[in-house]
């Protein structure tokens, strides 16, 4: 994504509709990476006042199917949301504080790993999580 792409750029360019409500999250979420659907729902209604929870759903569903946010699932923890999908990058979790981190593709370009065996699969991406301590959690240890 461009500094110029904005989110109505980005809505029209999977062909959805441009609502209010998926401006605001995509926008959110562009400053907020690894926000909950409860994190999203409480921004959207704080800027666009009454947004029902099933609308939080429908916006954040859409946007992953479309490509333009990247849902993850960190053992444990809710389901977080991004807006950095023009890559295979990878995430560090916190087994304290469930702080999330980016990090790059760990060799080389997407999928980033070899499969010992890819019994005759197309990869396309890899999805690693790197689990350990932040440097504050890992201190007051």
């Amino acid at each position: 994504m461009s500094e110029v792409d904005t989110a109505e750029d980005r809505l029209r360019g999977v062909g959805l509709r441009i609502t209010a409500p998926r401006v605001a999250a995509l926008g959110f979420l562009d400053g907020h990476p690894h926000a909950t659907a409860d994190d999203v729902a409480e921004f959207l209604r704080g800027r666009l006042g009454t947004v029902a929870t099933q609308t939080v759903y429908d916006v954040l569903r859409v946007c992953a199917e479309k490509g333009l946010l990247r849902r993850i699932e960190p053992a444990g923890s809710a389901v977080r949301y991004e807006a950095r999908v023009a890559d295979n990058h990878h995430h560090l979790v916190c087994r304290s504080c469930a702080r999330i981190v980016d990090i790059d593709c760990a060799v080389g370009a997407a999928p980033c790993l070899t499969a010992d065996d890819d019994h005759g699969f197309l990869i396309d991406e890899a999805e690693v999580t790197f689990w350990g301590y932040c440097p504050d959690c890992a201190a007051a240890r």
